[in-house]
């Protein structure tokens, strides 16, 4: 931050926010290996809080991130790293907004998911490690992206070239290659409700 930047303090603070939103905000944050499933649980679990728990919600997802925000980065180690400071920074305005934001990004750094979880503080930030094995991901390979590692059109892919590395202590562990999405999502809502995240249904 230099000299000549001052930041101007708000008035109506994160607690007014959510008061009126009826639930605590929160940043889910989904990672795991690409085909692992992180995108289709984090939107199943989206369309649940927004229907069920009229839930104020917002989703992050890695691709669309890429398209605008990001659009000016690779995937070198360097860019990877620059790719989810900017994600962190938008997830804690988000959050500040007073929204239960979810988030799915490989983010394959131990270090960059606890800036995040350093930035948000403790109880903001759960972590939900979609741990589907790579053999199960590469089957899938919904993208084509494996296939392209393999044969070396994509020099730097995550669990091939470039590692992964996985969470010590996550909130919440979810295996897609054995359970359902509904399982998944059951397992994700209920850990927002054991955290008074959101309360009961809204059906």
């Amino acid at each position: 931050m230099t000299k000549n930047i001052l930041p101007h303090k708000q008035s109506v603070t994160t607690a007014q926010r959510s008061a009126i939103k009826g639930h605590a905000p929160v940043v889910l944050w989904f990672t795991g290996l690409s085909g692992s499933g992180k995108s289709t649980v984090a939107n199943a679990v989206d369309l649940v809080l927004n229907g069920a728990y009229q839930a104020h919600t917002y989703l992050l997802d890695g691709d669309n991130i890429r398209t605008g925000l990001n659009s000016d980065l690779g995937f070198s180690l360097e860019d990877r790293m620059e790719n989810i400071r900017r994600i962190r920074e938008v997830a804690r305005l988000l959050h500040d907004a007073g929204l239960i934001v979810l988030t799915a990004f490989i983010s394959p750094l131990r270090a960059d998911r606890q800036a995040v979880r350093d930035l948000l503080g403790e109880g903001n930030f759960l972590e939900i490690y979609v741990d589907c094995p790579l053999e199960e991901c590469m089957r899938r390979d919904p993208k084509g992206l494996y296939r392209k590692a393999q044969t070396g059109e994509i020099p730097e892919f995550t669990g091939i070239s470039s590692p992964y590395e996985a969470p010590e202590a996550p909130e919440l562990v979810l295996d897609t290659s054995v359970q359902s999405l509904e399982e998944c999502v059951a397992a994700v809502v209920a850990l927002l409700e054991e955290r008074g995240i959101v309360g009961g249904r809204n059906v």
